[in-house]
């Protein structure tokens, strides 16, 4: 059994749907297939939550009827037969409905992941539909019976394996099965999500869980490129990648990936397979567990909106235990660290959430002076052998000679080279480093 996940550029016109129609169907192998809301579904349905937040019922209001008046215009392209559209109809109503009522009761956090869990419902309900026009035969497969997330917000694996193996169970004759990729029940057994992007996390956790032959992660663009194609004009895709290389890649700013959907497929040996929905005979990339092919740098990744942190502290010259009361002050407010880097006297590190940075800001000046910098970006460059090749750390200072740099991360990973610069210079130093790494002859 193969796992296909499709993001939402890939089902987000009437004409694509039909494309993962199509996709879906050439071949026999068993599949369950993971779909994320329509493009900007999403975004909306979070505009719809912030305007409630903040009162502004018409707003809210305005947002919903906008919506639900874009997907009257989708399923109406999407399917020709009376029957079909008017089961979209019933499916739109029921949805749009439930977002109506919500306008007449007080808004909290719960009701907001209510909100936001909609669109993976009307895109999968929708495509399902779709499948019965076409009388292809498929299972709809809700995932609010089989994923979960305990109360650390952490997937429960093993019980999203033992309730999947059950339902399959149920259909042992069937080969497609159709699910929502980014919702899941917490452990109060309400609606919660994976967070943003969560769709490709979702996708890993099923194939993981039935041990698929596959993960296939769908969108728009052919494989993880070995540098951001949206800013270097000059970028070619990877062929193949550890898990390894691509966690880091996406951790640090590759947005084809879900940073959170690497370790389930490592931790099973699922391959992971980058593919593009609009040139489907690309090649893409394949993700393992071995390191193969280019020797040295395979890829740079930036990643924005980085704060970094210094404390500074006399206190701290070969004091015991003067990191560790650090880190458990991240550790209270669940704040991850990018980068660190130490002296006797200082140490600086970096966040990309500054959710409770004024809290954490507060405790740290108990152990010394603290500054804070905002508006940086990091940027990671990776591959299998980076620590191995000779010179690589001279060719990437020499292309970034231009730059101050922040912070210098090396040998942490033997996978990755991070560099801390002024968010302004990012663009500038992703097309350096792409001049002074690659060889495009």
């Amino acid at each position: 059994m193969k796992i296909m996940k499709f993001g939402g550029t890939s089902v987000g016109r009437p004409e694509r749907m039909h494309q993962v129609k199509d996709l879906i169907t050439a071949d026999d192998e068993k599949k369950i297939v993971v779909l994320s809301a329509l493009s900007g579904t999403t975004n909306a349905l979070v505009g719809i939550g912030e305007a409630l937040a903040e009162g502004k019922k018409d707003k809210a209001k305005q947002k919903i009827e906008e919506l639900q008046e874009h997907y009257t215009n989708f399923y109406m392209e999407l399917l020709t037969t009376k029957a079909s559209r008017s089961k979209a109809v019933q499916i739109i109503k029921e949805h749009f409905e439930f977002l109506t009522i919500i306008l007449k009761i007080s808004f909290n956090e719960a009701i907001n992941k209510d909100i936001l869990a909609q669109g993976e419902l009307l895109s999968t309900k929708l495509f399902y539909t779709l499948l019965q026009e076409l009388e292809i035969p498929a299972v709809f497969l809700p995932a609010l019976e089989f994923m979960s997330i305990d109360e650390n917000d952490e997937p429960e694996l093993s019980r999203i394996r033992e309730r999947l193996e059950a339902i399959l169970a149920r259909y042992p004759e069937d080969s497609i099965f159709i699910t929502q990729g980014y919702i899941c029940k917490n452990h109060r057994n309400e609606v919660d999500n994976l967070k943003r992007g969560g769709s490709d996390y979702s996708a890993s956790l099923i194939g993981a869980a039935v041990s698929a032959s596959v993960v296939e992660i769908w969108t728009d663009i052919d494989g993880m490129h070995n540098n951001d194609p949206r800013i270097v004009e000059q970028t070619r895709p990877i062929a193949h990648l550890s898990f390894d290389e691509a966690a880091e890649l996406a951790y640090f700013g590759a947005k084809i990936l879900h940073p959170a959907s690497i370790w389930p497929a490592q931790l099973h040996n699922v391959p992971v397979k980058l593919l593009n929905t609009m040139a489907p005979e690309a090649a893409g990339t394949t993700i393992t567990g071995a390191g193969e092919g280019t020797v040295g740098v395979k890829a740079i990744a930036g990643k924005d909106g980085i704060t970094a942190l210094k404390i500074k502290s006399s206190r701290m010259l070969l004091a015991y235990g003067f990191l560790r009361k650090v880190f458990e002050i991240f550790e209270k407010y669940r704040t991850s660290i990018d980068m660190i880097t130490t002296s006797e006297v200082a140490i600086s590190l970096t966040l990309d959430d500054v959710t409770h940075l004024k809290e954490i800001t507060a405790e740290l000046q108990k152990l010394g002076k603290v500054e804070v910098d905002h508006h940086l970006s990091i940027i990671c460059i990776v591959g299998n052998t980076i620590m191995e090749e000779p010179g690589v750390l001279n060719k990437i200072m020499g292309s970034l000679e231009q730059f101050p740099l922040r912070m210098v991360s090396y040998g942490g990973s033997r996978h990755n080279v991070s560099i801390l610069i002024d968010g302004k210079n990012k663009e500038q130093a992703l097309k350096s480093l792409n001049q002074g790494l690659f060889d495009f002859e």
